[in-house]
């Protein structure tokens, strides 16, 4: 496993390697001039360039490119151009907000997920399968941002029983977790259903009921770690996904995270900020993929990394 470790690192360095090209082009083929929106619009010519030349985009693109990798390799982003303020002051605590979301809705969807699809499994083609493959349907139509709404209104507005905005307190927390863990509840339970199914069917689980076992160590002990696989493909899919699709639920309940940072900056084409904060976001993504990975053998000793 060790070697496995080791190999995933170094294939991490081309692909963190694209993801830096890839942000750096987009944000300097993106139109509009940085130095004139931060100066102004009624700037003088002689202001705007004076400050394209503080801010090195008089310097050959491969030079602001270099310059870029080595703040990212050295850890230093440098300083964003709206705010004046270092990089890493500006997104960490707005990255940590946007983490804890994910983290806590992923695991909403996960414990949801993983019950209904177990119950839908083993009572399958009854009416509490269908009913329950219904509402997991209907999770996974409904957007984000009107479940968000729909909630707000519920239970801020006319119940006043949450409130309807903000991050920090676990009354704040309740309503945007269940708006982003919702349909990520649906996937999972879908994916379980289809794998336990899959896992019932086989030789060694009917052989585990013939030896007298109760149905519950059968499908917890023996059944369930099978069919998990799969599902914690899923898992860490979705939560690369809400990592970076988060932006319509913070920007529903008025969180301070890192998804309303990258819009506003891309606006106002502060290119430090947002080339840092997706390249965080890329590493996040890389090293929780890595963590499925590791799940898989942990799961089934059989599973060979190396």
């Amino acid at each position: 496993m060790f070697k496995f470790v080791v190999r995933r690192l170094f294939q991490l360095i081309p692909v963190l390697l694209g993801v830096s090209i890839l942000v750096f082009a987009m944000m300097h083929l993106t139109p509009g001039n940085p130095a004139k929106i931060l100066a102004g619009q009624g700037a003088s010519a002689e202001a705007v360039a004076n400050m394209e030349e503080e801010m090195g985009l008089n310097d050959p693109i491969i030079v602001q490119y270099g310059n870029f990798l080595y703040d990212a390799v050295t850890l230093n982003f440098g300083t964003s151009w709206k705010s004046g303020l270092e990089v890493s002051k500006e997104i960490g605590p707005k990255f940590v907000v946007t983490v804890e979301l994910a983290l806590y809705s992923t695991m909403l969807s996960l414990f949801i997920g993983l019950i209904a699809g177990i119950v839908s499994a083993v009572r399958k083609y009854t009416l509490l399968d269908v009913s329950i493959m219904i509402i997991a349907l209907f999770g996974l139509s409904m957007p984000n941002f009107w479940l968000g709404i729909m909630l707000m209104q519920w239970f801020s507005i006319q119940l006043g029983w949450l409130p309807a905005t903000g991050w920090g307190t676990p009354e704040q927390i309740i309503l945007p977790v269940i708006t982003l863990g919702t349909a990520g509840a649906a996937v999972v339970a879908r994916m379980t259903r289809s794998s336990m199914l899959d896992v019932i069917s086989q030789d060694y689980i009917r052989t585990a009921r013939a030896k007298g076992l109760k149905e519950g160590i059968v499908i917890y002990r023996h059944a369930l770690k099978n069919a998990l696989i799969p599902v914690v493909t899923v898992v860490g899919l979705q939560f690369g996904l809400l990592l970076s699709g988060a932006v319509l639920t913070e920007t529903v309940f008025a969180i301070n995270g890192i998804g309303g940072l990258i819009v506003d900056r891309i606006n106002a084409r502060d290119f430090p900020v947002v080339q840092a904060s997706v390249l965080v976001m890329a590493v996040v993504f890389v090293f929780v993929n890595l963590l499925v990975d590791l799940t898989y053998k942990f799961l089934n000793k059989r599973i060979d990394l190396d």
